[in-house]
């Protein structure tokens, strides 16, 4: 899902491999290729992202409503209800553009050489509820 956004604590960009069916993101650990399964570092992004979204879901629904250009309560079930499987999308590919647009704003995600989330570094600013 986060092809080109995956860093090892060295600041190293993950490669993307595929082992079988398994994708998996590879980390060089001082020569050894580790293969970590991209699933499971998929997982604990889309966490980490829900949790974001949940921590301002007014803000999240109104602001996707806005986009869209529509505001009836078809929409905004299906908004969220988008929302609460967010963690569904394991597997689902990110288009490419969306990827390298926020690989340019700053989206980091850093793992350790077990596959664990250390860190994910946002692109800089903060939501203002006044600015809605």
């Amino acid at each position: 899902m986060f092809e080109g956004l995956v860093f090892d604590e060295r600041r190293n960009a993950a490669q993307v491999k595929h082992v079988g069916e398994r994708a998996c993101y590879v980390v060089d650990e001082d020569g050894f290729l580790r293969h970590i399964d991209a699933a499971k570092v998929d997982r604990q992004v889309l966490e980490f992202l829900k949790g974001q979204v949940d921590a301002h879901r007014d803000l999240a629904v109104t602001g996707v409503l806005d986009l869209m250009g529509k505001d009836d309560i078809f929409t905004k079930a299906a908004v969220e209800s988008s929302i609460d499987n967010i963690d569904q999308a394991v597997g689902q590919a990110i288009p490419e553009q969306s990827r390298q647009w926020l690989g340019m704003m700053g989206f980091r995600v850093i793992i350790d050489d077990q596959g664990e989330v250390v860190d994910i570094e946002m692109p800089a600013g903060e939501i203002d509820e006044d600015d809605y």
